[in-house]
């Protein structure tokens, strides 16, 4: 699932404003599937969703 998630480019589609892309690699540095734990990034992408209104991200930000 990571290795289609970095064939995807879901990196460059978080960057680029995508909610779920955001959501899906914030998971992936917060849980460290398929990368190192890195909370710092993993707030960042749920910060940035969360700002577009995203309802999970808002959630798992504000409990941060």
């Amino acid at each position: 699932m990571y290795q289609k998630a970095v064939d995807l480019k879901i990196e460059r589609m978080a960057e680029d404003g995508d909610t779920y892309a955001q959501t899906c690699h914030g998971e992936m540095y917060y849980y460290g599937n398929g990368v190192d734990i890195n909370d710092s990034t993993a707030m960042k992408r749920y910060r940035n969703a969360a700002e577009q209104g995203y309802a999970d991200d808002q959630y798992k930000y504000a409990g941060a």
